[in-house]
């Protein structure tokens, strides 16, 4: 009995050691962040940002592979069963965390499949329109609106994402219907209503923030607390007349669940160390991005603000009725 004692304490001690070992050496090969949405947009902007800083505090190349479908589930899915090893890492954000996980069928947890390290920077959303659309503010917008139920169309980046449920909590709180155009991505439903195949979106801000100073969108009012700092003469909804219509398009950084502790506690001093980069921080204000408090920049941080986003949306999502299938 002695002797089999012995021998589980001496597993147990090799055990540590190889994982302590391996701590020590992470990272000695490239790590991959995941962004399930195509190049360009704004999540893929926030990781190739923070990747080439990460790569330069690492000491290994950081690589961004774009996995898109499915509100970015797909992407989402080859992190949530890639081993724990912290060299396939999810860079997320409010619509792959919160809004696909109350509608699409997914095989994994939004939140119970990964380990988080770190938030990351959060942007803003408004309610625009084409240029050619007779509302000419918020008020005459829901007029329109309730003049003729379901015939004004708002396009987004597809069901379940930030700029779907910014339509659906404004529909709910301005007693206005639309008809949801889904699009693949913020690009193309900008195009659409460049071209004027749709009405209205709730889109990523910075994205349609040339387009709106070329005065070839109409911008109704910012969905937050306080105005955006890129166009600070845009007032909130609740300032235009829909009260209470808020939605934050925040991102973070995740690996697969039993990532080990130390691992996570490199990879969120590599996150810190980036946005403590001035010119890290000059890049996201001219993208019209907030990076969050260092308080804010750690995995517990992450966690509670994760669970404390799905609390709020996970009812209204599936109050809303909405379904769809991978």
């Amino acid at each position: 009995m002695q002797g089999i004692l012995v021998s589980i304490i001496a597993v147990a001690a090799a055990l540590a050691s190889t994982i302590g070992a391996y701590a020590q050496s992470y990272p000695s090969r490239p790590i991959t962040l995941i962004v399930g949405f195509p190049p360009g947009g704004p999540t893929d902007i926030v990781a190739r940002v923070v990747g080439e800083k990460m790569r330069q505090t690492l000491g290994q190349p950081v690589i961004v592979e774009n996995v898109s479908g499915a509100a970015g589930t797909v992407g989402g899915a080859r992190v949530a069963s890639a081993a724990p090893d912290g060299y396939t890492l999810n860079v997320g954000q409010w619509t792959t965390q919160v809004g696909a996980g109350a509608i699409y069928p997914i095989k994994y947890h939004v939140k119970d499949s990964f380990e988080p390290i770190s938030l990351l920077t959060a942007s803003y959303l408004w309610i625009i329109g084409r240029k050619d659309l007779p509302a000419r503010n918020m008020k005459e917008l829901v007029a329109l609106a309730k003049a003729s139920p379901g015939k004004l169309t708002s396009a987004s980046v597809g069901a379940g994402s930030a700029g779907h449920m910014c339509l659906v909590d404004f529909q709910n709180k301005s007693g206005t219907k639309f008809q949801h155009i889904p699009y693949r991505g913020g690009a193309p439903a900008t195009q659409a209503l460049l071209g004027g195949q749709v009405d209205t979106a709730c889109l990523e801000a910075s994205q349609t923030l040339p387009q709106y100073r070329a005065g070839n969108l109409k911008i109704y009012g910012v969905v937050a607390k306080s105005r955006w700092f890129g166009a600070p003469e845009v007032p909130t909804a609740a300032e235009a007349g829909v009260p209470d219509v808020e939605l934050t398009f925040w991102h973070g950084l995740w690996g697969p669940k039993g990532l080990p502790k130390d691992v996570v506690a490199k990879l969120n001093a590599a996150v810190k160390t980036a946005f403590a980069d001035p010119a890290v921080k000059e890049r996201f204000a001219s993208l019209g991005h907030v990076i969050p408090p260092v308080d804010q920049l750690n995995p517990q941080a992450l966690a509670k603000h994760h669970q404390a986003e799905i609390d709020k949306w996970w009812p209204i999502i599936k109050a809303s009725g909405i379904k769809t299938q991978q």
